[in-house]
């Protein structure tokens, strides 16, 4: 199952993280767009994308399990853009790494089927099944009901729901107590039923939640409610987060949860004006994160 291999290769590895490629003109060197070759400007932009994630996956792909791809990032370069995604995806597998499909997408009806294809799942042309953009796992967006999420389960691949998002504003809606319950959690019950039947190997669902680590507290609530769910916990780094605020997130193995940082990670170069040395930089930022979390998840 696909959340059993995002699992094992934390265990390889012994560190619960993922690093965010999220490919926007500030966090990308200003060489690579210089020169980066093409016949217009979307085209040199794809490819300076496409050579910035493979250098990235080049330097991590040892030490970090996983890469999570933000697709905004990459339709903001037109069609070309998609293309780097797409090619970034098959690199990240080529070299062993799980990749989570930064989407957030929901909708209903034969609209959810299709995205479900075209990211987790396979279309069927002139007579032969083909996989599209095939990510090992996907965020989801809940908030159209049971229906936005349903349609991609049907790939056997991971998704992640949002539930308790780390943006400041996402109590606005998701701590709103409906009946004596926020509807964050809420939402963690109506997953947990979702995924019951789903559980793999390690004994955790199909079915994971986006839980952000700027709200500990809430974060310490949803483990509890959610023994067997993996949680997906951005918000760690440049958002504000630390080891200390995801560390109920794990289990008594160490198991339960996958760290995500982006910005901290692959900007890291300009905090020394390395530009030149910008996936050296992240290596050495991602170890850092990496020591840091093991101080919290204990591996056997």
């Amino acid at each position: 199952m696909s959340i059993d291999r995002l699992i094992a290769r934390v265990l390889a590895l012994r560190n619960p993280t993922v690093v965010g490629l999220d490919p926007t003109i500030e966090l990308i060197p200003h060489q690579l767009f210089e020169h980066a070759r093409g016949e217009n400007p979307f085209e040199r932009a794809a490819n300076a994308v496409t050579s910035w994630g493979f250098a990235l996956i080049d330097a991590i792909f040892d030490i970090v399990p996983a890469v999570k791809l933000q697709l905004a990032c990459y339709e903001q370069f037109r069609y070309e853009g998609m293309e780097a995604y797409y090619k970034t995806i098959q690199y990240a597998q080529q070299r062993g790494m799980y990749v989570i499909a930064d989407a957030k997408r929901g909708d209903i009806g034969s609209t959810c089927d299709c995205y479900a294809k075209a990211h987790l799942g396979y279309i069927e042309l002139y007579g032969k099944t083909h996989p599209v953009f095939d990510a090992d796992a996907m965020t989801v967006n809940p908030y159209l009901g049971s229906d936005s999420i349903l349609p991609f389960m049907a790939h056997q691949k991971a998704v992640f729901v949002l539930v308790k998002t780390s943006n400041p504003s996402s109590g606005e809606l998701q701590d709103v107590v409906v009946d004596g319950m926020p509807i964050y959690m809420r939402m963690a019950e109506k997953i947990k039923t979702l995924g019951s039947h789903t559980a793999g190997e390690f004994g955790f669902s199909q079915v994971g939640a986006v839980v952000g680590a700027t709200y500990p507290t809430e974060l310490q609530a949803l483990r509890h409610c959610l023994p067997n769910t993996f949680f997906l916990i951005p918000g760690y780094g440049a958002q504000g987060g630390g080891a200390s605020d995801v560390a109920a997130a794990f289990n008594e193995d160490g198991l339960g949860a996958i760290i995500s940082a982006s910005r901290s990670i692959i900007g890291a170069w300009k905090k020394h004006a390395r530009g030149e040395d910008y996936a050296q930089c992240a290596r050495e930022a991602a170890l850092e994160m990496r020591d840091m979390l093991r101080t919290v998840a204990y591996f056997v």
